[in-house]
């Protein structure tokens, strides 16, 4: 006897079986890619904007592409050597005047690979905001500071009666811009005060305009500032071994430098697919500042801020 119901027995084990071939396959957006390791890629972050939103950023794109991934707080200079022994798999952003020491000396050990270059040029130095400038006629000059008249204009509570500059979190740079300011001739005038955070530097921006005050803080390009109104001092250009801890005088600005990525030496036999990708991420400078504008001007989480640009960008 024929059973009427067969047909339908029969259409739904083919739907089944066409989505079993789907799903392994791929179409299921977090099935790991055919060569990639089901290990974790350990990306770090650290402590501005535009970094960590680019840690989402690249996480999220990996994740499309099927890999497991796994972030970790990570000390901005010590990472590459976290990296080269295997505890970090890449770095995304390699800023060349803070961090191209730790980078390089990391990658002539081995176990480092340099993974090209975004689409944007560095600057990283002392600055002001434009409205500012009249607080110091000459600058952007660097000689300007040597006046008594414009020094005043900056001395804050905690500045001793000198004008005050303001600088990142001392793990960036160290000691550099102390060495800088006392090599110059300016000690007299100014002194160094570090910054806990990236967030600690916009704050002052903030209080310095509500208070009227002058302020010279920490800054760098790409950055959300970029179109906000805000100019680099022009100290003396930089050379090679300009600095101290290259056996320099230190009377020296920072170089037009780089952003590099970096990976672990392994990461392209492990995560053959996912470091292709890495390989051809190149973001720009206006890409990079409208990162960390979403979290500094917009007031997202650096979460939710990768996942708007990620939307935003199509994927």
């Amino acid at each position: 006897m024929k059973n009427k119901n067969m047909p339908i027995i029969i259409g739904v084990i083919v739907v089944v079986v066409i989505g079993l071939i789907f799903f392994m396959q791929g179409g299921d957006k977090t099935a790991k890619k055919a060569g990639d390791s089901a290990e974790p890629i350990v990306i770090p972050t650290h402590n501005w904007s535009s970094q960590v939103v680019m840690a989402y950023v690249i996480g999220g794109i990996f994740e499309a592409n099927g890999n497991n991934v796994k972030y970790v707080p990570a000390d901005s200079q010590a990472v590459y050597e976290s990296i080269r022994i295997g505890d970090v798999t890449i770095s995304h952003e390699v800023w060349e005047s803070a961090f191209g020491k730790s980078f390089t000396t990391a990658l002539d050990k081995g176990g480092l690979l340099d993974w090209g270059d975004h689409e944007a040029r560095t600057l990283e130095d002392m600055g002001y905001p434009n409205w500012v400038a009249a607080k110091c006629p000459g600058l952007p000059d660097w000689t300007a500071l040597k006046n008594p008249d414009c020094a005043k204009n900056f001395v804050t509570p905690d500045s001793g009666g000198k004008g005050r500059m303001l600088e990142g979190p001392q793990t960036w740079h160290g000691d550099l811009i102390p060495q800088r300011i006392e090599a110059l001739g300016l000690g007299d005038l100014w002194t160094v005060k570090f910054a806990g955070s990236a967030d600690a530097l916009w704050a002052e921006l903030e209080a310095a305009k509500k208070e009227g005050r002058g302020t010279i803080i920490f800054n760098w390009t790409p950055n959300f500032t970029d179109g906000a109104g805000f100019t680099f001092i022009d100290f003396p250009p930089y050379t090679a071994g300009c600095r101290p801890v290259d056996g320099g005088d230190g009377k020296c600005g920072s170089p037009d430098g780089y952003l590099k990525k970096a990976v672990n030496a392994d990461f392209p036999k492990t995560h053959p697919s996912a470091a292709a990708i890495f390989k051809k991420m190149s973001f720009s400078t206006s890409q990079i500042g409208a990162m960390a504008a979403l979290v500094d001007v917009d007031k997202m989480t650096h979460e939710d801020a990768a996942k708007k640009w990620l939307a935003d960008n199509g994927y």
